[in-house]
């Protein structure tokens, strides 16, 4: 398994070059000096990819009362056009970005100078250098196969990605249609990316040699296979969830989402859980980003809520990072264990995500996925 810090950090250096970055005198400031100019602003706005942002919200609120948190659940795929849009118009209407589909933001967003890096030194010898550079991975996130658990007390009923494209499961895959969310689209162009891995499972499975049938690769004949097999495209991460999860059903659905949604079986009644086991990979895992927005109109404050997404000196991150410290999200805090339930990270297979090489052909798959709808 390749490393992330070489999927992350080093393969950056072929795609793009950091900006140089403006000495900033809020950069070096501890919590307690950017209280008082945050204080001054009173409010600030944070794009976020996940619904996740209400409670912090109301944590920040609880732990800052004279700043108003405004948190606004926008995805990835959304919030790199609008904030395109927005530079474009010359507004500024985020302060802190908190985003993934790493492969956009870098190219689209970073190299663009519409966001900054910013890592809060309170926290900052405390994070690899790889989850600091080019920008702030506060965690891991990912998107990969799941089933429900109630149904299949023994685990996974698949063992392997290509058992998906059979008789047996046309019509019962589910996920999220990959041209509207670019973490989706990541993964089907991870799995092109490790065409030799998904050609050597084909074996494994089928007892002979993949025959293309006219695609590039092993790849693009998965995505073909599976979308000739009636896969179920939907809207949303949760409608995945409603149909794999759904307690009390006898024969479920199996489908991509993330792994973290476990977190909330008991709430919503379901019963998901990866299917770590399957071969070559379930799925892809990715950092989730945090960075400030370039001209932010609230900038101590901006910094303020990244150093509290980043979590306090507690055990377990404190309330800021509470709704992330879930089984299936990985903080990249040395210094906060792992979460007690969730799969080692070293022991989980998902592929780690490669953004540089997924940049070069990103496009290429959409095509193609366009061709299959």
């Amino acid at each position: 398994m390749r490393p992330f810090s070489a999927a992350y950090a080093i393969a950056l250096g072929a795609l793009i070059a950091t900006p140089a970055i403006a000495g900033s005198e809020l950069d070096a400031k501890m919590p307690a000096d950017l209280l008082p100019m945050a204080k001054d602003e009173a409010t600030v706005t944070v794009y976020s990819f996940t619904s996740r942002i209400k409670k912090v919200e109301t944590a920040f609120e609880e732990a800052y009362p004279e700043i108003d948190l405004q948190g606004f659940d926008i995805s990835s795929t959304e919030q790199i056009a609008r904030l395109k849009a927005e530079a474009q118009a010359g507004v500024a209407n985020a302060d802190v970005v908190y985003i993934s589909d790493t492969p956009v933001v870098l190219t689209e967003l970073l190299e663009a100078g519409i966001i900054t890096p910013y890592v809060p030194p309170r926290v900052a010898d405390r994070v690899p250098d790889q989850y600091k550079s080019p920008l702030l991975a506060q965690r891991l996130s990912t998107k990969v196969l799941m089933y429900n658990e109630e149904a299949n007390p023994d685990g996974a009923p698949v063992s392997n990605l290509w058992e998906l494209t059979t008789p047996d499961w046309k019509g019962r895959v589910v996920m999220v249609d990959p041209l509207q969310r670019g973490d989706y689209l990541d993964l089907m162009t991870e799995i092109v990316l490790q065409s030799d891995a998904m050609a050597a499972a084909y074996e494994a499975h089928f007892g002979s040699d993949i025959d293309l049938g006219g695609a590039a690769n092993a790849g693009e004949k998965f995505i073909a296979d599976l979308f000739a097999n009636d896969v179920i495209l939907v809207k949303s991460t949760d409608d995945v969830n409603v149909a794999v999860g759904k307690l009390g059903q006898e024969n479920p659905p199996i489908g991509f989402t993330s792994y973290s949604d476990r977190r909330d079986n008991e709430e919503e009644g379901w019963a998901l859980q990866v299917a770590n086991d399957v071969k070559p990979a379930p799925g892809i895992i990715f950092p989730a980003i945090l960075a400030l927005a370039k001209d932010a109109k609230h900038p101590a404050a901006a910094r303020l809520v990244i150093d509290f997404l980043m979590g306090d000196e507690s055990k377990t991150g404190g309330p800021g990072l509470k709704p992330f410290y879930v089984a299936g999200d990985y903080v990249t805090r040395t210094d906060i264990p792992p979460h007690p339930d969730a799969v080692p990270l070293d022991a989980f297979t998902a592929w780690r995500l490669q953004p540089a090489e997924t940049a070069k052909i990103r496009a290429a798959v959409g095509d193609l996925i366009l061709t299959l709808q």
